[in-house]
């Protein structure tokens, strides 16, 4: 696991070690996000906060929002 970020594997760590309170139903996909895969794709270094400022044709995550 040499080749794995140091914060990934902190978040595998924190993930295993509350794994039940993470599958309960007061758990949310919302808080999954910000908890988990956000922080997961900052760390392989993508920008998910659109922290460079660019437009909305620019940017390197896009939100798709289901009705």
């Amino acid at each position: 696991m040499a080749d794995v970020p140091s914060r990934v594997v902190e978040l595998v760590e924190t993930f295993e070690q509350h794994i039940e309170a993470y599958r309960s139903q007061q758990y949310n996909e919302t808080q999954l996000r910000r908890e988990f895969i956000d922080p997961f794709f900052e760390a392989l270094g993508w920008d998910v906060t659109n922290k460079a400022g660019y437009g909305l044709t620019e940017e390197e995550i896009k939100i798709v929002e289901e009705h």
